[in-house]
């Protein structure tokens, strides 16, 4: 006889955690079904490992740079133990799974089955057949179901290029030795990431970008990042579309694309593709059910997180929507409130941070520039250079900027975008700062010798030359 709950997740990662935990706090039954390892792309393949080895390439480089930038300091950087590294990061990996994911289940208490999840049953009555390891099926019931279930590196059709082999941001974190050279197609945050990561690795890295870094943010952040990769021996080649990819007589990829009209070749040992990713609801028959699909396979939701089947929710990546994990984690606690406490919460984006953990990071909240244009918004705006900022200067890393993009007519605060040390952390204060005028901003208290003092700094250039300013006044 089929199992009956209340709510019915498939995936295991932050979408489908928050959902399980908001569900059961509500006294509600719920049970989690999990293909492959517990705890999704962050903690497995994503945030967490890509961000712990960005760590280590850093402070690689922070020894390597140390005498340029600090009078009276020497430092050396040797040459990486790869397998000690990937080991490190694997044992924080699987400590994080155990804490956060596996004693969480536990502590709450709800089901966890091991299987492949399908859809069966029509639209008017859905239920899940799990197929285990060992072949058998069991059918779940339940009043609701999330399909939870992320998304994976995508690779274009590109010719050649599965026949050559490639590496994704997932099996680059697994390498046994840095890459002599490497080839980094894309030129959003996964590949500047990761291009900067096996730089600082010791790799002689060439990023192929089609049109410019960063390109969904300020057109500041392309130039500063650009600089601050050439300073760091990064290649970057824009304009290129790439046609074909094979493997050399010396046994090195070649990439053959198309730049700026012309066709050139690209030689490195490894080609890594981070051209973005794609939801995963391959083999969930999402059609017997009457769940739509979009163009890339996401799950096609209403701003409440409701499919087309008023039974069946998704949450994260799946839904195509801004692949963070703090945004699945928000979607899963909303839908476990749409569907048990009554709630009618719908998804706003508005003030939603983002960021690239490159070195200097890429840090942005609210609206861009060509974004308040585009919305008939008379916009006004103001770019600080970093060397205005009293913690970059003692910093000795004055790469980057601070910009604040207003509406003309009210003084509101609309978009703040920041590259700098620690620009995450700008982000989130932009937060808190989007909304308010430029004077409030201005007149509030800021800490000195903060890289968020920046802010007030930047919001005080709308009225005053900030080389006019005093350090704290």
């Amino acid at each position: 006889m089929p199992t009956k709950y209340d709510l019915a997740i498939i995936g295991s990662g932050g979408g489908a955690f928050a959902a399980a935990i908001r569900a059961t706090t509500l006294g509600k039954s719920v049970v989690m079904i999990e293909r492959g390892t517990l705890g999704g792309t962050c903690v497995n393949t994503g945030c967490v490992p890509s961000k712990a080895l960005i760590a280590a390439a850093d402070t690689r480089h922070v020894a390597a740079d140390a005498s340029g930038r600090f009078p009276g300091i020497a430092a050396t950087a040797e040459t990486v133990d790869m397998p000690a590294l990937i080991a490190g990061k694997q044992a924080l990996v699987e400590s994080l799974r155990g804490e956060k994911y596996a004693d969480v289940a536990d502590s709450y208490g709800w089901q966890v089955r091991r299987g492949d999840a399908s859809f069966a049953g029509g639209p008017d009555a859905p239920v899940l057949e799990i197929i285990a390891g060992d072949g058998t099926v069991e059918t779940i019931e339940a009043d609701h179901f999330l399909v939870a279930t992320g998304s994976r590196p995508w690779a274009p059709p590109i010719d050649g290029l599965e026949e050559t082999g490639y590496l994704t941001s997932t099996t680059a974190m697994e390498l046994a030795e840095v890459p002599e050279s490497l080839l980094v197609l894309g030129g959003g945050y996964v590949a500047l990431e990761q291009a900067q990561l096996f730089a600082r690795l010791g790799s002689q890295v060439t990023l192929l970008v089609r049109s410019r870094l960063a390109s969904k943010e300020e057109p500041e952040v392309s130039k500063a990042l650009q600089e601050a990769f050439a300073d760091e021996g990064i290649r970057v080649v824009r304009r290129v579309v790439p046609t074909r990819v094979s493997r050399g007589t010396g046994g090195e990829a070649v990439v053959t694309a198309d730049v700026s009209g012309d066709s050139q070749e690209f030689r490195a040992e490894q080609v890594l593709v981070a051209l973005g990713r794609r939801p995963v609801t391959d083999g969930l028959n999402l059609d017997a059910v009457g769940v739509k699909t979009g163009d890339s396979g996401e799950v096609v939701v209403s701003d409440r997180l409701r499919s087309s089947n008023p039974r069946i929710w998704a949450a994260g990546d799946v839904t195509g929507h801004p692949e963070f994990v703090y945004v699945a984690a928000h979607h899963g606690t909303l839908v476990a409130e749409n569907a048990f406490a009554d709630a009618d919460r719908a998804v706003d984006y508005s003030r939603l941070p983002r960021v690239t953990f490159t070195g200097p990071a890429i840090g942005a909240v609210g609206m861009t520039e060509k974004e308040v244009l585009a919305a008939g918004i008379r916009c006004d705006c103001r770019v600080l250079p970093l060397h205005h900022v009293p913690r970059a200067l003692v910093n000795r890393d004055t790469r980057g900027f601070i910009k604040i993009v207003v509406n003309a007519d009210t003084n509101e605060i609309l978009g703040l975008t920041a590259v700098a040390k620690d620009a995450g952390e700008l982000a989130a204060a932009g937060v808190h700062v989007l909304g308010k005028t430029v004077a409030e901003i201005a007149d509030a208290w800021a800490p000195y010798l903060t890289m968020a003092e920046g802010i007030r700094i930047a919001t005080k250039a709308f009225t005053t030359d900030p080389s006019l300013l005093s350090c704290c006044a």
